[in-house]
């Protein structure tokens, strides 16, 4: 049976249920993925892998403080031995998941044209979309001795097939909607109306789609998403409304997002009450110069200095940290 597109808002009546005692959780994602230039155009080769010896400094942290991250990891990483070997090691230990990631440019087969349009994996034929992510997926469990429960679309980008695919492929969890935000510009998918609470992809029951998480915060967020549409329209509209205090797009990530956005942000998202806070980050900006957002090793402390703040918010709100699996587990899995 086909399942509808997660293209698609989910009709009313598909939002998840979690078990009594689940509480509030907060899911840290990281998209585990090579250094590439972020402003130049996409390419096979020219990429680098040389940061990851950045994560057990960024894994022991995590551990410290509570966090168990879900490294979402891609075709590069999955070749890279001492990425394996790094991120394997606290997958053995229970301490962090394993998930994937698309990248579809530098994932086999390349059959495709190499451009910003093919560059959303749901963009590409079905049986290619299918193909590289088969064989990603199967790498992954090859290399990491387990099989992948989770996805997400790198760029976010999902597609009228991969509901399918990843229902074929054994993934209980998608991880690609990006509420409140649009890449409909570069031949993407637009997120500005799908529900922020995760929700059944279809009626079955089989596929929970966990958005990524983003609220709407200000004195007329009760009309963020019209709003926000109308300031988009308009050339810095969305920059004048948060300035006026009257709307502003929290995400909750380290990137581009200061603390004390983020902490705005856990506020209203906890007493929206949301059942999971999902955390986000590239993986790359764990070290310096290789993404827009940590160019110095300054940036990449502050980075640091994010996730403590945004935890020690979260312990004092009574939220825990959890796993994929538990997250299977409350809603019926």
């Amino acid at each position: 049976m086909t399942t509808g597109s997660m293209l698609d808002v989910p009709p009313a009546g598909r939002t998840a249920a979690f078990a009594p005692g689940f509480g509030q959780r907060v899911l840290l994602t990281v998209d585990t993925e090579e250094c590439f230039n972020w402003t130049a155009p996409f390419r096979r080769d020219g990429y680098g892998v040389k940061h990851v010896e950045a994560i057990p400094r960024f894994q022991a942290f995590c551990e410290a403080i509570g966090a168990h991250p879900v490294y979402l990891v891609d075709w590069p990483i999955v070749q890279d031995a001492r990425a394996v070997e790094i991120i394997g090691d606290a997958v053995r230990r229970g301490t962090a998941e394993v998930g994937v990631q698309l990248h579809p440019w530098v994932n086999p087969p390349f059959d495709e044209e190499v451009c910003v349009y093919n560059s959303f994996a749901g963009n590409l034929p079905q049986a290619l979309e299918m193909a590289k992510f088969m064989g990603l997926r199967d790498a992954i469990e090859a290399k990491f001795g387990t099989a992948p429960l989770i996805y997400r679309a790198g760029r976010y980008g999902l597609g009228p097939h991969t509901a399918d695919l990843l229902k074929h492929a054994g993934i209980r969890v998608d991880t690609s909607v990006r509420s409140l935000f649009d890449y409909s510009a570069g031949g993407g998918p637009d997120y500005t109306r799908h529900p922020l609470e995760p929700y059944w992809v279809d009626g079955a029951m089989r596929l929970l789609e966990l958005p990524v998480t983003s609220v709407h915060a200000g004195r007329l967020r009760g009309m963020g998403r019209p709003l926000q549409r109308i300031g988009e329209r308009i050339p810095r509209g969305m920059g004048a409304l948060s300035r006026l205090g009257l709307l502003e797009r929290i995400a909750l990530t380290p990137e581009g997002v200061s603390s004390e956005e983020a902490l705005r942000g856990i506020d209203i998202a906890l007493d929206d009450g949301l059942p999971v806070l999902v955390l986000s980050f590239h993986s790359p900006s764990l070290a310096p110069g290789y993404t827009p957002y940590t160019a110095t090793q300054a940036d990449v402390e502050a980075l640091y200095g994010w996730l403590e703040a945004v935890y020690a918010r979260l312990t004092a709100r009574g939220v825990t940290t959890c796993k994929v699996t538990d997250i299977i587990a409350a809603t019926g899995g």
